[in-house]
């Protein structure tokens, strides 16, 4: 049976490894990542091993997640939502990555800030998909997909309509953090309640607009 983890998401998997142990060999062991700033000092600390075991880890529950969906899903469900769940496991392997590669920047001392530019490049996606939400049309093929129909043309208007809404405040919220810098932990925070938030809120308005007809 076809599988919604591809050898690309293996690839960024493994890239995520590899980044992890370039940081193992050149930050030293008793580094801490400083994951928020108050004024210029920083008042939370990461241990250099948590920290990089984080994202590996996280990757390898997302594709563990997708891959039991997708063994979950019949032929022909699966084939609809492909174009949906392949590239939206890619984003979040990519910002769990990218987050990787931040923490090894950090740790070798470079001003390149890749948790702002990650965050900052996930509030881009995220506001080209709230227009692209907001203004879908119904379509078997388009939307939002949930694991039960909404009804009626009215609900799945008013279903898009907020999660079109809730996407265009996630990106607000993540182009001024990553503008204010409030430090990467908090960063990653946003970026995890972004993208978890998400799927959550589209699941919530779907069962609240059952009955809408």
């Amino acid at each position: 049976m076809p599988s919604l983890v591809s050898r690309f998401h293996l690839l960024l998997f493994g890239v995520t490894l590899a980044i992890g142990g370039v940081a193992l060999v050149h930050v030293p062991e008793g580094y801490a990542f400083p994951a928020h700033w108050q004024g210029s000092g920083a008042d939370w600390l990461w241990p250099r091993d948590i920290a990089l075991a984080t994202a590996p880890l996280a990757e390898l529950l997302l594709m563990g997640v997708f891959f039991l969906l997708g063994r979950a899903l019949t032929k022909n469900h699966l084939a609809k939502t492909r174009h949906i769940l392949d590239p939206a496991l890619t984003l979040l392997l990519a910002v769990a990555t990218g987050c990787q590669l931040g923490l090894l920047l950090m740790g070798i001392g470079s001003d390149f800030d890749m948790f702002r530019i990650t965050a900052g490049g996930l509030s881009v996606v995220l506001l080209v998909l709230a227009v692209v939400i907001f203004e879908a049309e119904r379509h078997s093929y388009a939307g939002l997909r949930m694991p039960w129909p909404i009804a009626s043309d009215r609900a799945w208007t008013l279903v898009h309509r907020i999660a079109g809404i809730g996407s265009g405040l996630c990106a607000a919220i993540l182009a001024y953090l990553a503008w204010a810098d409030p430090g990467a932990g908090v960063l990653a925070i946003a970026l995890v309640a972004s993208l978890g938030g998400l799927p959550l809120l589209a699941a919530l308005a779907t069962l609240l607009t059952r009955g809408l007809r």
